[in-house]
This record gives C-alpha cells, structure tokens and sequence, in this order.
C-alpha cells in the first residue's frame, strides 16, 4: 500500500550548477548528499524532498510532462525578483480559478511551478 510521495527526483547534467541555483537563486537548504556529487536532497518546507540525480541517461526536460509546484506568497514579488536574476521563464503568468502561477527552467532545463492561491 501506498504512504507517501517519499521524494521527487529531478535528473540534472552539472550538479554543481544545478545545486547553486536550488541554493541560492531558491533558497533550499542542501540535506542529505553524496560526496561524488551524484545524488543531493532537499528537505522541503511542510514536508517532502527533492531530489538531484545527475546523470547522462536520462536527459531534464521541460516538455516531459513531470513538474514540482512550489507554494509561494508573493507571485508578482518572486518572479520580478527571478527575471532580475535572468531566470529562464516557460510561461510568466497563468491564471486558473483558485490560484496563479507561472512557470521557471532551472538551469538543466526542468521545470518548477511557483504557484500562488487566491484570496478570498
């Protein structure tokens, strides 16, 4: 039977790059690591981790289908600050009926939700 998601894995082809961006441009705090660089973990607020595979097999995609939406509290504040940093963008503003969201690549080419409830 099913428990949880224990983690989502992103495949990556500079780990060092990658990491500099989850850190820094992101703010997430490195976990559990290997010290080849390899596999890399961040524990996420309320719960959950990422994952940095990287490898040559299997290639980041952003047309692939597979995504991690993070909640943010300021939409319009996050992503002014993210093009002031010349972050690549897929889609800037999308509008749904209960939130907003918009789309960023990290730097191997995945693609990470920042996603924004409505008020009221």
């Amino acid at each position: 039977m099913l428990q949880k998601v224990a983690f989502m894995m992103y495949p990556v082809q500079d780990a060092d790059r990658a990491r500099t961006f989850y850190e820094e441009t992101l703010g997430l705090t490195r976990g559990k690591y290997s010290p080849n660089g390899i596999w890399t973990e961040y524990d996420l607020p309320g719960g959950g981790c990422l994952a940095l595979f990287a490898t040559e097999e299997i290639k980041p995609s952003a047309d692939s289908g597979g995504s991690v939406a993070f909640e943010v509290a300021d939409l319009d504040a996050l992503t002014a600050r993210l093009k002031d940093e010349n972050v690549r963008f897929k889609n800037y503003l999308i509008h749904s009926p209960v939130c907003r969201m918009a789309i960023i690549l990290d730097t191997e080419g995945n693609s990470i939700i920042l996603h924004e409830l409505k008020k009221g």
